[in-house]
């Protein structure tokens, strides 16, 4: 059984080797993603139709969030993580209280019955997530890493993947079961068939999910990953009035 960490204040614990964690959208456009990196100064995101989130270098660095408005533009809604507190002129527009979980005696196992998920399999991903709400999935999302689903006849109905990267670790995400199916363990199955894949190349599984989803919280927990800490996932619009697309 694991126990999770005690987290006070939302910070994390002190070791160097999840340092990378503490603020994991950079550090994963700076290293493993930077080939998907929009980035001006101290101030990154991914493409709009890959992931919705943008990194700040230092989020109480008042020159990071200048980089943000002129990498987004004026009047711009981003998600931001881990945030406590934003300048004058921006707006927060939504949010909540996010938790992040590391792998620490998970059990790692390929499922023979999953499948490797492409492009083409995007219209069905995309109505499978619309079901059952994972959190954000997008387009090119499918992009970022390997994606693991189940079929049963024929219809995708269950699915797992690769997220976020920084430096080290890999993130799962995505775990989600359509509701005809749920009970079978399918999204335990692939969560470890995906964390096989990500310590065969040397890194180490994380996810995250929203506080308030203590169920999904006690599988993680219960099957080898611990809380780690909580922190703020921030809706913030730009400062500005929107740009003006012109009709050519």
């Amino acid at each position: 059984m694991t126990h999770s960490i005690e987290v006070r204040g939302g910070e994390a614990p002190a070791d160097p080797s999840t340092r990378p964690l503490d603020n994991a959208v950079w550090a994963a456009l700076n290293g493993p993603h930077a080939r998907f990196a929009e980035r001006l100064g101290r101030a990154a995101r991914y493409p709009a139709d890959v992931y919705d989130f943008a990194a700040l270098a230092d989020p109480t660095d008042p020159a990071a969030w200048a980089d943000l408005r002129e990498l987004v533009g004026p009047g711009t809604v981003v998600r931001l993580k881990p945030v406590d507190d934003v300048p004058s002129g921006w707006d927060v527009v939504g949010g909540g209280q996010g938790v992040q979980l590391v792998d620490t005696t998970l059990r790692s196992e390929p499922a023979p019955e999953a499948v490797r998920l492409g492009p083409d399999d995007v219209p069905e991903i995309l109505d499978l997530v619309a079901r059952t709400r994972p959190g954000p999935f997008l387009k090119r999302t499918v992009e970022l890493g390997t994606y693991l689903g189940i079929r049963h006849q024929g219809r995708l109905i269950a699915m797992a993947g690769e997220r976020i990267r920084p430096p080290g670790w890999t993130e799962i995400s995505a775990v989600c079961t359509h509701p005809e199916h749920r009970g079978r363990g399918l999204g335990t199955r692939l969560v470890r068939a995906v964390a096989a894949g990500i310590r065969a190349r040397g890194d180490i599984p994380f996810l995250h999910a929203a506080a308030g989803n203590t169920q999904a919280i006690r599988l993680y927990e219960s099957i080898g990953f611990t809380l780690r800490r909580r922190s703020p996932i921030l809706l913030v619009r730009s400062p500005g009035r929107p740009r003006e697309v012109r009709a050519l």
